[in-house]
């Protein structure tokens, strides 16, 4: 049961990024924010190169490059903007909607059928997103509705999570086409060169910030690269959905750390939400 510890490692470290570049460098835009997380994490990718299992990729592989880049930046971005403007809370626990969509665009564009429980799943993460406002409930009973599309994070990490949606099937077709470490290397640092591109375009942007604070960045790129790495090794000896479900426990210490490292309000109800719709992942990833 290596997959089940990997994924768990993998879960904790990428929420303990997602809190590291919030912590840490918020005050930047989202996109130097995220260029940092990026930067620091390629020299542990180079690395990573001299210890890998090469496969030669196909046509197929580069094809999921050209599709899916695109997406992985835009989606990213939103990321990347949702953690610097809403709390941890409140934005991480709406990337349990990925499988949820994942279902529902099998359902609706290649007739696949929707099992009871993953008709189940899909019904608690809504219900777990509700609870995540329910505070609200005093101004109607569809306000904690309202309030996900109020909060700018919220309504930015719900557009993410459907993003993914559409970027996981692909990852999963690259992998399928090569092998799971020479994706992640070549997707990955194709991903970043990609970011970086955009540098020059960006007139908001100040190289100098890039390297304002760079013990933090060494850590917060260590972080990332166990995330990637342990999530690689996982998926490999396991069926993604279940791998994927147990990694979305980044959902409950994304809360957490937004209760003890940032002392976010409300922190009750937001963990019943994120709670509910991790059980919805579960019911949709081991069950459905």
């Amino acid at each position: 049961m290596t997959w089940v510890f990997l994924s768990l490692l993998s879960a904790f470290s990428l929420a303990s990024a997602d809190a590291l570049s919030k912590r840490f460098f918020s005050d930047l835009s989202a996109y130097e924010m995220g260029l940092i997380r990026l930067l620091y994490v390629f020299p542990w990718l180079i690395a990573a190169c001299f210890f890998i299992p090469w496969t030669k990729p196909d046509t197929v592989f580069f094809l999921c490059l050209v599709v899916g880049l695109p997406l992985e930046a835009l989606a990213f971005y939103g990321y990347m903007q949702a953690l610097k403007e809403a709390p941890l809370s409140l934005s991480l626990p709406f990337l349990a909607f990925t499988p949820a969509f994942i279902v529902l665009t099998g359902w609706m564009l290649l007739g696949e059928t929707v099992s009871l429980t993953g008709l189940l799943g899909i019904f608690l993460i809504v219900a777990g997103s509700y609870c995540l406002n329910i505070f609200s409930i005093a101004q109607g009973y569809l306000a904690p509705f309202k309030a996900i599309f109020k909060a700018r994070g919220s309504r930015t990490m719900l557009l993410v999570s459907f993003i993914y949606s559409l970027t996981a099937p692909i990852g999963k077709l690259g992998i399928l086409h090569s092998n799971p470490y020479v994706f992640g290397v070549i997707y990955y640092t194709s991903f970043i060169l990609c970011m970086a591109a955009f540098l020059p375009f960006s007139p908001g942007t100040k190289v100098e910030n890039l390297n304002m604070r760079p013990m933090k960045a060494l850590i917060l790129g260590a972080v990332v690269a166990v995330s990637i790495f342990s999530h690689w090794v996982a998926i490999s000896q396991v069926q993604a959905a279940y791998m994927i479900a147990l990694k979305r426990t980044s959902l409950l210490f994304g809360v957490l750390y937004g209760a003890f490292w940032f002392k976010e309000e409300k922190i009750r109800e937001r963990l019943i939400g994120a709670g509910l719709m991790l059980i919805g992942v579960f019911c949709i990833g081991w069950l459905g």
